[in-house]
């Protein structure tokens, strides 16, 4: 008995010895492989000195040099100051980048002691880190800024980024690579050199409440003319007078459809609006914009949606060209349509509408109120929290956010005749109108927070891409039935909601309003 009690403890102890963690591997840091150092020189860096700036990054990229100097060459540290010196292009201020400080260590750079060379070595990577972090994904977090925008967060391994930089045989292009390579940042870029090469701008704002139609005469128009002669929509004529000539209206003309104005020549609100921005508020707008283009993502995918809210602009885009353009209607500025990034899903044909709790609140409730035949007009059928039909002398105002309204699907439908679906947390979705009298108007800030879009049935055809079973024919076959039916979208199509003003076109400045005020608040986060 008593070997067998040995026994068994000398196997308990064995069992105990295999369960002891083995300590976890460590990994190991590949250092980089220096070319021969013809220049400078390398000089160990104490480690307590990456406390002043972000300790962990620092500390990760002089790892893979076995906490040394890294910048001998003059001809990198050129490249890196010249990028930092050019930050404006990019929309971002050198000043942050330390330009003036660096600067000095380089010009010294001869002269510098052992300590003043590791300052400079650490001072020099911190900034390009910050700024290679910047042109990737912006300064700021829209997640943080705006409760209705979902965007993908963008992650930068600024590590990886500038130890490939490093290695690379073109270093300037491993870091032109970081930045946004869209058609529209470009011309944001583009937009902001044209914008920087007019003059200071000195005329006052002008002040005018009412329309100047052509032929009309107004001594207003001598400030209108000099604002036009300053954006170079209007050429300098000999004199100016205060008659609303023919040469001025093909000016004002330009203008307003350089700013997404109905081009009318009258001259309005709208446009007097336009024409006293100053040249400095352009410059803040461009810059808000670059921001933007920086938070979005890069890959947009072959196929895809993109929608440019303030410019109430729908693009199908395939293989990087736009097939399709469509009108669209977007959200009040009290009821804005969100900025998101998703996918299609499907489409309904003959939706019903469950009305938003926003609605119900503000417009159903109200109406309901005034007149109990509002609720049979609009089609619309109320159900309590047990899903039984409320009739209209049953309605109680005092439950009535409580109930859920459902329209009915037909031409007076407020979806109209089809939606598209894509996931996102807003419930916000593509969809026809039964006030397709909207599409002529110019400003189309008017829906309840969902994307209305003119001809959505020529889109979804397209988008479904089935000429047997969803031909126009075919379509207008399962509209007539008035039943609901949910057709899956099978190819990859991406949507894009996002939010821009400004941008150029063939050297020319092209702006819209900025209709939910995003871009001034913007431009003084960025600065302040």
């Amino acid at each position: 008995m008593y070997k067998y009690l040995i026994l068994i403890l000398a196997l308990a102890v064995m069992g105990c010895k295999n369960e002891v963690p083995k300590p976890k591997a460590i990994p190991l840091i590949q250092t980089v492989k220096r070319p021969a150092v013809t220049e400078g020189r390398i000089l160990k860096i104490d480690t307590a000195l990456y406390a002043k700036f972000d300790r962990q990054v620092l500390s990760d990229f002089y790892n893979h040099f076995a906490h040394e100097t890294v910048w001998q060459s003059s001809n990198i540290r050129k490249v890196i100051l010249n990028e930092l010196a050019q930050a404006s292009q990019e929309g971002l201020n050198p000043e942050e980048y330390k330009i003036k400080k660096l600067y000095d260590f380089e010009k010294r750079f001869g002269l510098l002691s052992d300590k003043e060379m590791v300052d400079y070595d650490l001072l020099l990577t911190h900034n390009l880190q910050k700024y290679i972090k910047h042109i990737s994904q912006g300064r700021l977090n829209p997640m943080a800024l705006y409760k209705d925008w979902e965007l993908n967060p963008k992650k930068t391994d600024v590590v990886k980024i500038l130890l490939n930089s490093y290695k690379s045989t073109d270093f300037l292009a491993s870091i032109d690579s970081c930045k946004p390579q869209h058609l529209v940042y470009k011309r944001l870029k583009k937009a902001l050199v044209l914008l920087n090469s007019f003059p200071k701008d000195t005329l006052k704002k002008i002040t005018f409440g009412e329309k100047i139609i052509p032929n009309d005469t107004n001594n207003v128009l001598l400030k209108i003319k000099q604002k036009l002669m300053y954006w170079n929509d209007l050429k300098k004529p000999d004199s100016l007078t205060n008659i609303y000539d023919s040469r001025t209206v093909t000016a004002i003309k330009k203008f307003q459809t350089r700013h997404g104005l109905a081009a009318d020549g009258v001259i309005g609100k709208g446009t007097i609006a336009a024409l006293n921005f100053s040249k400095e508020q352009r410059r803040h707008q461009i810059i808000a914009n670059l921001e933007r283009w920086k938070w979005y993502q890069q890959d947009l995918g072959q196929q895809y949606l993109i929608i440019n809210i303030p410019d109430y602009t729908l693009r199908v885009v395939h293989d990087n060209d736009t097939v399709k353009t469509h009108k669209i209607i977007v959200g009040s500025a009290k009821r804005k349509t969100p900025v998101l990034s998703s996918k299609l899903s499907y489409a309904v044909f003959n939706p019903t509408w469950t009305v938003p709790p926003t609605i119900i609140k503000e417009d159903v409730i109200p109406a309901t109120l005034k007149n109990r035949n509002y609720l049979a007009d609009k089609n619309i059928t109320v159900y309590d929290a047990d899903g039984n039909i409320v009739e209209a002398a049953n309605w109680r105002a005092s439950r009535a956010r409580g109930y859920r309204y459902v329209q009915s699907p037909g031409t007076y439908n407020s979806l109209g005749m089809v939606k598209l679906i894509f996931p996102n947390r807003f419930s916000v979705y593509l969809h026809d109108t039964n006030h397709r009298d909207y599409f002529d108007k110019t400003n189309r800030s008017l829906s309840s927070g969902c994307v209305r879009v003119e001809n959505p049935l020529e889109l979804t055809a397209y988008l479904l891409n089935d000429t047997i079973q969803y031909s126009k024919t075919k379509i207008a076959d399962i509209l007539k039935t008035g039943k609901t039916q949910n057709v899956k979208i099978q190819a990859t199509t991406y949507l894009y909601l996002w939010y821009w003003t400004a941008w150029s076109e063939n050297d020319k400045l092209l702006f819209r309003d900025d209709i939910y005020d995003l871009d001034e608040d913007l431009y003084k986060k960025l600065r302040y």
